[in-house]
């Protein structure tokens, strides 16, 4: 077997090893009324510290990273550190200024209210 071809094969037996989290897409909800969207996104493990929400000219995107902290040897692992992200595109008429956003039981509870232009409003029609 020439050098060359020792690398390679040695080089293929050799697992790849990277120091990327695995990123997943967290599970939504997105509840709609008259004066804002809400949107519920599971992201279990995530310290609200890791969390950052942008909405930037209609785009709103999500991401945490979580962060798994065990003590002595693993005998069996089928999740770890991951990161979670995900990007949606939002109306122009969502009030960016008054968008909260809460975590509560590994769920990120975003609030985008809608600006007064954009909710729904009666007409009175007056008699001719």
């Amino acid at each position: 077997m020439s050098e060359k071809s020792e690398i390679v094969a040695r080089e293929e037996r050799m697992p790849e090893q990277t120091s990327k989290l695995a990123t997943l897409t967290p599970l939504v909800d997105i509840f709609e009324n008259d004066n804002e969207i809400l949107l519920h996104a599971d992201m279990p493990g995530v310290p609200k510290e890791e969390i950052t929400v942008n909405i930037d000219n209609g785009r709103l995107e999500i991401s945490g990273t979580r962060k798994l902290s065990a003590t002595g040897s693993i005998t069996w692992q089928e999740f770890g550190d991951a990161e979670y992200r995900r990007v949606f595109s939002v109306p122009q008429t969502i009030d960016v200024a008054k968008v909260n956003a809460e975590l509560q039981d590994g769920v990120l509870r975003l609030h985008l209210p809608k600006s007064e232009k954009a909710k729904p409003r009666m007409v009175e029609i007056k008699a001719g």
